[in-house]
């Protein structure tokens, strides 16, 4: 269990503010946490990763990382942070900037293998592409078994198909270390894969928190409408079955007959439409 009780003064996109965050995470959590821009998620991270300062109390498990002025150091917070820009040494290999976090060939080896990064151990990082840079940025954040991994938006620099791939290699990661993980982001639809929790700050507090459909599902029958999406899940509820769908930065559902069910499946791209007020779906 994370406990964290902090508040930290800041300066927002609409000036002076105050980060001021209370809450209690379960170990293997995976959160994603969304919001404008300036709401203070980046710097949320930060202080959870020991890299600014703030006031309050930090707890992980037995361990206190922040007691009032007190704060662990970062070396000792056992935390994995996944950035950006990658930030991997050029001057080595990929097998060595992993074993540069932790010396356990062992582990190294588990890591690239469930990643598909065996066959480049030996490569230097600027030979690689983003997609695979961004794999070994992971894996290395991996090494040190931590308590807490974060993740500041990893994957936005990414194309779509390299993207979705690398979504399914942080869930494989997740599940496989059982690892309780943070991550930075504003896609809808690789929240939904990925976070059993959602966090929505606004001006340096959480103001929703629940599940994916929750936080991000809007409807509207009331206009016509014709959008082309993709199909995330389709869910059996009674004799329905509910399919949820990502048209741009929102969710939207649609309920489906057993035999419109069967016509589709996750991943789909399809044209979202409505008659009448009841949306219906046909294949891009």
């Amino acid at each position: 269990m994370i406990k964290i009780d902090i508040n930290k003064q800041l300066h927002g996109s609409n000036g002076s503010m105050t980060l001021d965050i209370k809450l209690d995470i379960k170990k293997g959590d995976f959160i994603a946490l969304s919001g404008l821009s300036g709401s203070g998620k980046t710097t949320l991270l930060r202080v959870l990763a020991g890299l600014e300062e703030a006031s309050g109390n930090i707890s992980v498990d037995e361990d206190m990382w922040l007691d009032g002025k007190n704060s662990l150091t970062i070396q000792k917070r056992q935390i994995g942070f996944v950035f950006q820009n990658y930030a991997l040494f050029d001057n080595m290999s990929v097998e060595e900037n992993l074993l540069y976090v932790k010396k356990d060939k062992k582990l190294s080896s588990k890591l690239l293998d469930i990643t598909e990064l065996s066959a480049l151990a030996k490569r230097s990082p600027n030979t690689l592409s983003g997609g695979q840079k961004q794999r070994i940025s992971l894996c290395r954040a991996l090494m040190n078994n931590p308590k807490l991994l974060l993740m500041d938006e990893p994957l936005s620099a990414l194309d779509p198909n390299m993207r979705l791939k690398l979504q399914n290699e942080i869930l494989k990661l997740h599940k496989e270390f059982n690892t309780t993980t943070i991550m930075v982001s504003h896609e809808p639809s690789e929240i939904y894969r990925l976070a059993n929790r959602v966090l929505v700050m606004e001006q340096g507090k959480i103001i929703k928190d629940g599940n994916a459909t929750e936080i991000l599902l809007k409807t509207s029958g009331s206009q016509k409408f014709s959008f082309e999406g993709e199909i995330l899940d389709i869910i059996k509820t009674d004799v329905i079955f509910i399919a949820i769908i990502s048209i741009g930065q929102q969710l939207v559902e649609v309920v489906l007959c057993e035999d419109e069910a069967k016509q589709f499946k996750t991943g789909d791209k399809v044209r979202v439409g409505t008659k009448a007020f009841s949306p219906t779906l046909s294949k891009v």
